[in-house]
């Protein structure tokens, strides 16, 4: 690091790598057992934060923005699966060692690592032999040890459902009703022609009585009834969405702080 830090000034910082990706927020901070210094961080990555990836803090240096690291992302989402349990095994160790390219450092007598062999990794992502580190407790609780009260609130489910609202019928009836159609008719009347005889003689001419009939027509109304077909009726449903207002009422806990005077602080 470029400076040192307490453990506790770096649970929850931003990772930030060297292209300027932001990896995720410190977890857990693990110790060097040589030399009881930040050796190795933890980054909470994936969804929600529910992974822990370990990343050396070798070349790092802290910032405004957070802990700037020398290991890219890529090279921390490929890391090890190890538990953060509070300390690292030496197989562990060798894993991490062996994943970022950088050097295992000796062993001194006790089998314990040494941390001052120092060098650059074939891979590029870091330099630095580290000790397999103890997780940094000092200054700051177990964040799952404390204890926690969970809120729990109502929330409205709204769905549709298909119900049967009535029935619809089509029948027909008979109804009559009173009709005038004009129609044209025709009809003969009697008229005189008269003309007169210019030559008298070509008719034989006497006084008597005579009479002469004709028979005179005339048309009249008929009326006849048939029945035509003139319309087809059929009943469809056809569905038509509107918006309705659904109001209910759902319950929800609040967070009350009473202190040993009585007074409330609702949160």
């Amino acid at each position: 690091m470029a400076k040192t830090m307490q453990p506790q000034e770096l649970i929850d910082s931003a990772v930030v790598d060297p292209t300027g990706n932001k990896l995720g927020k410190v977890g857990n901070v693990y110790l060097a057992d040589a030399t009881r210094q930040p050796e190795w961080i933890t980054v909470k990555t994936g969804l929600f934060g529910t992974k822990e990836s370990f990343v050396p803090l070798s070349g790092a240096h802290a910032d405004q923005d957070g802990v700037h690291v020398r290991v890219d992302k890529d090279a921390v989402s490929d890391a090890p699966r190890i538990e953060a349990d509070g300390h690292l095994s030496m197989e562990e160790s060798a894993q991490l060692y062996k994943h970022y390219g950088l050097p295992m450092p000796r062993t001194s007598p006790d089998g314990r690592m040494d941390d001052r062999t120092q060098g650059r990794g074939d891979g590029g992502r870091g330099k630095a032999g580290m000790d397999p580190g103890t997780r940094a407790d000092s200054g700051r609780k177990d964040r799952d040890t404390e204890p926690a009260m969970t809120r729990s609130e109502e929330r409205l489910n709204v769905g549709t459902e298909q119900v049967e609202t009535g029935h619809v019928r089509l029948r027909k009836y008979v109804v009559t009703e009173e009709q005038q159609v004009t129609v044209p008719v025709s009809h003969e009347e009697v008229r005189i022609e008269r003309e007169p005889i210019t030559k008298p003689g070509g008719e034989r001419a006497e006084i008597a009585e005579d009479e002469q009939e004709v028979v005179l027509h005339a048309e009249k109304p008929v009326v006849d009834k048939e029945t035509v077909a003139v319309e087809r009726a059929r009943l469809r449903t056809e569905t038509v969405t509107e918006d309705q207002t659904i109001s209910g009422k759902v319950r929800k806990e609040q967070f009350e702080v009473v202190d040993d005077e009585g007074k409330h602080r609702k949160s």
